[in-house]
């Protein structure tokens, strides 16, 4: 009796005569019978290359291989329904804000501009942005990867406990509630104190303190997540040496986790660099263009939301010009520290 040595397979090419044939169906039975337009056609064609591919392998290669082909094309499709809406706001993006991408557009601010002047810019929105987001990380980055050093390697007890507990509680408040709290903490407690007039006084620097609150859970979570993944051979070798626990932490543990870490930080840059409730309470929003953290400023995700709701017809044009920037800004720091990341690693 003769035993196959190899098993039979599909051709290479048939997942693709059942995609196609699938479009021809469900293309066939939306508009031939009017159900439905686009979206439904994708619908009925997804389903029916799944049945196809299903019976089709089955038939060939067996249930387990069809049952493994199943759950491939669920991956392939759930990939594919993450990364639409993501090129969707790219596109839409890239072309509602390249009609204003000009030297005006960067080289001015919106003071004295009025709703009939095609003029106008955001230079004092990127001012604002680039300082508020970067006194945010001077303030939240250490103070994040300084907390979670501590609860990985040296917490014990109730204290830890506790940190762990209220990072996981501010990892979710809303924006709204951390600009809430500088407004009363900050503007209306602590600034007057230092004001010539005794009146409140906004500014970036209470925004930027905002965007801390907001950036600081989220450094603490992923950099605590990064350095319990560094194996524990690499601490226990060092303590081998008679290296200290301090030494063993600043040069061994934090350089290893150091490529999670800057991914954690940066996950929290975009997501400060993109509020706008915090700003829209603390900051002033100023139209003019001001270098002073201290003084009304205004920023780019601000502006955003000052032109999209300004009956000008010039605003929306601002507004995605204003959007694809902070896109280009959050993308190339993104970039950048991933860039010095991966050279730290490849030098060590």
């Amino acid at each position: 009796m003769m035993v196959a040595l190899t098993a039979r397979r599909l051709p290479r090419f048939a997942p693709a005569g059942i995609g196609a044939a699938a479009v021809v169906v469900a293309a066939a039975l939306c508009f031939g019978l009017g159900l439905g337009g686009v979206v439904l056609t994708a619908l009925f064609s997804a389903v029916l290359f799944v049945v196809g591919l299903y019976i089709a392998t089955r038939a060939v290669e067996g249930p387990r291989a069809a049952r493994s082909r199943v759950a491939t094309s669920f991956i392939y499709g759930a990939f594919l329904l993450a990364i639409i809406p993501l090129v969707s706001v790219i596109i839409t993006v890239l072309s509602k804000g390249s009609a204003r991408l000009d030297a005006n557009f960067f080289s001015t601010s919106m003071n004295l501009i009025t709703a009939r002047d095609a003029h106008g810019g955001a230079y004092h929105a990127i001012i604002g942005t680039l300082e508020q987001v970067a006194i945010s990380v001077v303030i939240a980055v250490p103070l994040g990867i300084l907390g979670a050093v501590y609860i990985v390697e040296y917490g014990r007890g109730r204290l830890a406990k506790a940190i762990q507990f209220f990072v996981d509680v501010m990892t979710g408040i809303p924006s709204i509630v951390a600009g809430l709290f500088i407004l009363a903490f900050w503007v209306m407690a602590i600034t007057p104190m230092f004001s010539a007039d005794g009146r409140p006084v906004l500014s970036g620097f209470a925004a930027s303190l905002a965007l801390a609150v907001l950036m600081l859970p989220t450094v603490v979570r992923s950099t605590e997540e990064m350095l319990r993944l560094v194996p524990n051979e690499l601490r226990e070798g060092s303590y081998a040496l008679g290296i200290p626990k301090w030494k063993t932490i600043t040069k061994i543990v934090l350089p290893t986790a150091a490529p999670g870490i800057v991914t954690g930080v940066m996950l929290a840059i975009a997501r400060a660099a993109g509020e706008t409730a915090p700003v829209l309470l603390v900051a002033g929003a100023s139209k003019a263009i001001n270098f002073n953290p201290f003084e009304s400023q205004s920023s780019l995700a601000l502006f955003v939301y000052d032109q999209a709701t300004d009956s000008s017809k010039f605003a929306p044009g601002r507004a995605w010009t204003a959007a694809l920037t902070l896109i280009v800004i959050v993308l190339t720091l993104t970039v950048a520290a991933k860039l010095l990341a991966r050279r730290s690693k490849l030098s060590r």
